[in-house]
């Protein structure tokens, strides 16, 4: 079984995406859930490469108080016109906001993720495969994220540090620990109208590992339903350091999402 090819798509776009606005969720990067909301951004993605592969991913999460918010994501995807589909990916997150001072915004965030195929079908060897081990990996992320944002714009950074291994508690030295930091903004053009861009670095920071370096891109556009819905149209595309030298994948990704906050 393979990974399917959209998976910077997704991450991008249902990462949390309220701030100045009348919009309640309209994809900012700073989007936060108040006390007692729930919120769903609901994606749908592909690749110019391999448009026969899709994957339709969720990310659905709830406000406990106005600082602090909780999390579910998950993916359902396809390769090579359902030869191979089922569920991919699981992650339960923690947002808790430690500053909102004006324009001013931080959060810390963490999450536990179990990546690759938790259920995978392959037509043509005409069998399923549930939480098989050699499909997975386990992922603890932590990290800070923070921003500016008014009325018209913002602007957010964040840091992300991840420990993955085969095992969810497994703590040896057999782990793989990555270092990852972006920055991401929307501009508003109207009250239905938004633009949003990101860019993200990654690599791994363990000893003796070269050339794992990632770059991932992002531009969306987003409309304004209701002042607590949206949706939106997105192009991704990735580098990677893998050879040695920077390479452009080939493919864009491109995709479009729905966002409500309730």
């Amino acid at each position: 079984m393979k990974k399917i090819a959209l998976t910077s798509l997704l991450t991008i776009a249902m990462a949390s995406a309220a701030h100045a606005s009348v919009n309640v969720i309209d994809g900012n990067p700073l989007y936060m859930p108040s006390a007692g909301h729930f919120y769903s951004v609901t994606s749908l993605g592909s690749n110019t490469k391999t448009t026969e592969s899709w994957a339709l991913g969720e990310d659905f999460g709830y406000g406990i108080t106005d600082r602090f918010a909780i999390n579910l994501t998950t993916s359902l995807a396809e390769e090579e016109s359902f030869d191979e589909f089922g569920w991919q990916g699981l992650s339960l997150g923690a947002t808790y906001r430690v500053l909102s001072r004006g324009h001013w915004r931080a959060d810390v965030v963490g999450s536990y993720n179990v990546d690759g195929w938790l259920y995978a079908y392959d037509e043509n060897a005409d069998d399923g495969y549930f939480m098989e081990k050699e499909l997975l990996n386990y992922t603890w992320k932590a990290g800070i994220r923070g921003g500016y944002t008014v009325a018209r714009f913002t602007v957010a950074g964040h840091v992300m540090f991840s420990y993955e291994n085969s095992e969810s508690f497994n703590w040896n030295e057999d782990g793989w620990h990555r270092l990852a930091f972006g920055l991401d903004g929307q501009y508003v053009i109207n009250r239905d109208w938004n633009l949003v861009a990101g860019i993200e670095y990654s690599g791994l920071i363990d000893d003796g590992v070269k050339n794992t370096g990632r770059l991932v891109g992002d531009f969306g556009v987003n409309y304004n339903i209701s002042s607590s819905s949206y949706v939106g149209a997105y192009v991704a595309g990735e580098m990677s350091h893998k050879t040695g030298d920077w390479k452009w994948h080939e493919g864009m990704g491109f995709g479009v999402k729905f966002g409500v906050d309730f």
